[in-house]
């Protein structure tokens, strides 16, 4: 009786995904949308302009605002923490030529989650989808919202922190709006992508004009190496906030099935994009230290608002303000790219199969994006913004080393693949190299943060086995994730696509 009972609500629950489709489709040719035969699927809609927004616009967020401090702290002097930005620019450089030729190898959205997948099977791909879902992407969203939410308030208390409750309720109000307009389109989403990351990159160049002039006045007393620390650990310690600030290089990657042309643009983008915004994040850097001390930029929380106050006068307003639309639009950037791995690992069958599951109207994967809203805002009672940088640092670079992994490996078992883009080998070498010292040597100097980072990616073990790995579940347990799968369906208006997108 319960194996009859559980086929009929099977048979409905097709019968209603049919029916929602054909009305999908009739929607999609409507408005001129539909695929080949009104397939419901992710449209390719991005141009190379809209890529290289999206990976400036991903990048530059909170972290040129936020990081100054936390790589002074761990460096001890001005010279030394420039090297660590030019040294973190050049880092993510080179793992990002690596992602150019695993992206146009593999053409599926996901990035690093279909790299592993591809290469090291279900269970490593899981953890690392486990890891990017559940900590470094809700995490680094609610840093960002956080960031812009401290600029926003800070005009309003200029000699004291803001609340730190209507600091977070701001940060919630941020994620809220730009899950609205993920969910509305995904136009909507690129548009607020372009306008914003042009907002971020004029109010970059107004503070690097002005760092210039001054530079150019003899303004170069805090340019030393006095005070710098020579640990090992210290340094390892001070990657981890500039990598933080470079963080996002490789979100194209997860997004490529909605990119034109990617074998093209993808290379193209992340090329343009890296080496801009290294430019920028350096010559900023340097335009802090003209005016502010050493003892100024480790004593302020906002330091572009301090360094404005010292220099624009009146006109300070303006830079919190350039700064809250360029967090703005980092929260964007990481909302638009991590949904679609939300996504990318439901439609592997490694997530509910809810979010596989597109907008009838709208086509956009609105479960991916509620849900990637909902852990953000989970990850926004925890208000100290440098133990969140330490705890996504561990988990992003361990990650991402496990992903360029995948690239000499490949070469090596299957040599015959189509690599229109081939990297010389030394640079997965030198960036694996490099990825053990930013990850081993930190559980020395830092052992409760990245312990909690370990516990939290242990906690996929579990999650794979009972979730994935165990295929006899009780029929009640299958008989609930059925009927609650359809109730979200009919709430949300949403049905999987009927076949995967063209690249």
């Amino acid at each position: 009786m319960e194996d009859e009972a559980l086929r009929k609500d099977e048979l409905q629950r097709k019968d209603s995904l049919k029916s929602a489709k054909d009305e999908a489709k009739n929607g999609a040719a409507a408005n001129g949308d539909g695929g080949d035969g009104g397939d419901i699927v992710l449209k390719p809609k991005m141009t190379l302009v809209n890529g290289i927004t999206v990976i400036v616009g991903s990048i530059i967020g909170s972290g040129i605002f936020v990081s100054p401090t936390g790589v002074l702290i761990n460096t001890g002097s001005v010279n030394m923490s420039l090297i660590v930005w030019i040294i973190s620019g050049l880092f993510s450089m080179v793992g990002a030529y690596c992602y150019a030729e695993l992206g146009t190898m593999i053409k599926k959205s996901g990035a690093d989650y279909a790299y592993i997948m591809e290469t090291f099977g279900p269970f490593l791909a899981f953890i690392r989808l486990w890891i990017e879902c559940m900590i470094v992407r809700p995490c680094s969203q609610a840093i960002v919202a956080l960031t812009f939410s401290v600029y926003v308030l800070k005009p309003f208390f200029p000699d004291c922190q803001p609340p730190e409750d209507a600091a977070r309720l701001l940060a919630v109000c941020c994620i809220l709006v730009l899950t609205f307009i993920n969910c509305w389109d995904v136009k909507w989403a690129t548009a607020v992508q372009d306008i914003f990351t042009y907002a971020k990159l004029l109010a970059l160049f107004i503070i690097i004009g002005a760092g210039a002039y001054f530079l150019f006045r003899g303004n170069t007393e805090y340019f030393t190496f006095d005070n710098t620390k020579t640990e090992v650990t210290s340094l390892a310690l001070s990657f981890y906030s500039g990598l933080f600030a470079y963080n996002g290089w490789n979100y194209l990657n997860f997004i490529i099935e909605e990119l034109k042309d990617p074998v093209k643009n993808l290379p193209r983008a992340i090329a343009i994009s890296c080496t801009l915004v290294t430019v920028v994040y350096v010559f900023t850097n340097v335009s802090f230290y003209t005016i502010l001390s050493p003892e100024e930029v480790l004593g302020s929380e906002a330091v572009a608002v301090t360094f404005a106050d010292r220099v624009f006068g009146m006109f300070a307003w303006t830079i919190p303000v350039f700064v809250a639309l360029s967090t703005f639009g980092a929260v964007n950037g990481i909302l638009l790219t991590s949904s679609r791995l939300f996504y990318a690992g439901a439609c592997e069958g490694q997530m509910p199969e809810i979010l596989t599951m597109i907008q009838i109207q709208r086509l956009t994967p609105t479960p991916a994006v509620l849900i990637m809203a909902l852990l953000s805002m989970l990850y926004l009672t925890v208000s100290d913004i440098f133990a969140l940088i330490n705890y996504v640092g561990f988990a992003t670079w361990l990650s991402i080393g496990a992903a360029v992994l995948c690239l000499p490996w490949l070469r090596w078992k299957q040599p015959k693949l189509n690599r229109p883009i081939k990297v010389n080998l030394i640079f997965p070498i030198l960036y694996l190299i490099a990825t053990v010292f930013v990850t081993v040597v930190p559980m020395i100097a830092s052992p409760v943060e990245t312990g909690y980072g370990c516990l939290m990616i242990l906690s996929s073990i579990p999650v794979y086995c009972i979730f994935i790995a165990w295929r006899n579940k009780p029929k009640w347990f299958n008989r609930t994730m059925v009927a609650l799968t359809r109730f979200l369906q009919k709430m949300l208006m949403v049905v999987g696509k009927t076949k995967p997108a063209q690249v």
